[in-house]
């Protein structure tokens, strides 16, 4: 597919709004490409996002449970995490997943590469399947009330389709695998 290359977007003054160790909020004063004078945020994140889809021989996976502040509600979710910038998402991968549900594997497929919210953000999201476990003690970080069940990967879809998961990284992860097992490329 045929697409512009040049920015539309003309950039007048940028301000930082917010810095924190996780995020940068700037505002910018543009022109937009219809011409016009306006604002845009931007938010960008200092991490890359990391899921991980953990999938055992018997097509059972793990989900990952805990109260999102910013949702002001409980959510399920496959293992995730920030991944510092500069460092192989891949190692991040691994420390997340051990981290959080105390497995480490021994295959690992990247199934995916998303931008989180792309009309405010430049988040970046890895996502990757880990295959061949092996279950050890899971270290939370201080941050984390977890609660970690093992289910058949069917029935996590099946939440996926009912609505009952909504995270996009595992709503992804899980649409992905599930394609990946009809077209047999798993």
């Amino acid at each position: 597919m045929e697409h512009p290359v040049e920015n539309p977007w003309k950039t007048l003054s940028a301000k930082e709004i917010y810095n924190n160790p996780w995020i940068n909020v700037t505002e910018y004063q543009v022109i937009n490409p219809s011409g016009n004078p306006g604002i845009y945020g931007k938010v960008h994140y200092k991490n890359i996002a990391i899921g991980i889809l953990p999938l055992d021989e018997e097509m059972n996976t793990y989900l990952v449970g805990q109260y999102r502040f910013t949702l002001n509600q409980y959510s399920w979710e496959i293992p995730e995490g920030g991944g510092p910038l500069g460092i192989d998402p891949l190692e991040s991968a691994k420390r997340e997943l051990l981290e959080e549900t105390g497995l480490k594997a021994n295959e690992w497929t990247e199934i995916q590469r998303m931008h989180l919210s792309n009309s405010i953000t430049d988040e970046l999201c890895i996502l990757y399947l880990a295959k061949g476990l092996q279950q050890f003690e899971a270290e939370p970080e201080e941050t984390e009330q977890l609660i970690v069940n093992k289910l058949p990967f069917d029935e996590v879809y099946r939440m996926v389709c009912d609505g009952l998961i909504t995270d996009c990284l595992a709503v992804a992860a899980i649409l992905k695998v599930k394609l990946m097992l009809l077209e047999n490329t798993l």
